[in-house]
């Protein structure tokens, strides 16, 4: 029997593909700026790596259909009936992709959690939450920040590999999508449900409003 017909549908909406490629962008930028001690300009991009997780959590409650988060976090059961080939063909994460995507939040919110308490060598720059610790203590929460690193290296490299698998192996391509927020899928696929733009604007004033307090040092 011949397969439907195939046609581009919406998939990834455009505060996702930013934050996905801002994120893209800012992980390498903020390795470099430690590498090269430049720490006014590490606590910068840190805040706004801040900034966007915290708009993508939000997003991840209120915004469209394939970005939410209750979309493609399933259970063991789903994950084992997708990697046995049993999964019915739809758009967004897989239930393997979906938890991946959210092992990289985990650790970058973890990753920048950490950085808000850390201290340089000299005790000279710190994370803006740094006065809420001992300096022994934000020695070994600096520590914990560097080995943190090291994980998320992890998890973007087999992030990275997946989509190689995916397009050398499946054929199929994961990048195009994120970039124009469209891509091939049979007729009777479910696009995208878009939500309002309020959504939006609101989910980044609260985002903006939290780095801003954080960034402050958290006055109460």
């Amino acid at each position: 029997m011949a397969s439907a017909p195939a046609n581009r549908i919406a998939i990834w909406d455009w505060p996702v593909r930013i934050c996905h490629w801002l994120f893209v962008l800012l992980i390498p930028l903020a390795w470099w700026t430690a590498e090269e001690h430049m720490f006014d300009w590490h606590l910068r991009v840190g805040m706004l790596m801040l900034l966007l997780l915290v708009f993508r959590l939000i997003w991840g409650l209120i915004g469209s259909s394939t970005a939410r988060f209750a979309d493609f976090l399933k259970g063991p059961g789903s994950v084992l009936r997708y990697v046995r080939g049993g999964w019915p063909r739809r758009i967004g994460h897989n239930p393997l992709g979906g938890w991946s995507v959210a092992a990289l939040l985990g650790v970058m919110m973890i990753q920048v959690g950490l950085g808000l308490f850390a201290t340089d060598d000299d005790g000279l720059s710190y994370g803006p939450l740094n006065h809420f610790v001992s300096y022994e203590t934000a020695e070994q929460i600096t520590e914990l920040h560097e080995a943190n690193f090291n994980i998320l290296l992890a998890l973007i490299a087999v992030h990275i590999g997946a989509i190689l698998f995916y397009a050398l192996v499946k054929r199929e391509g994961l990048v195009r999508p994120m970039l124009t927020g469209r891509g091939e899928a049979a007729a009777s696929v479910e696009p995208m449900r878009r939500v309002g733009k309020w959504r939006a604007l609101l989910a980044l004033f609260l985002a903006w409003a939290f780095a801003g307090w954080i960034f402050a040092g958290a006055p109460l």
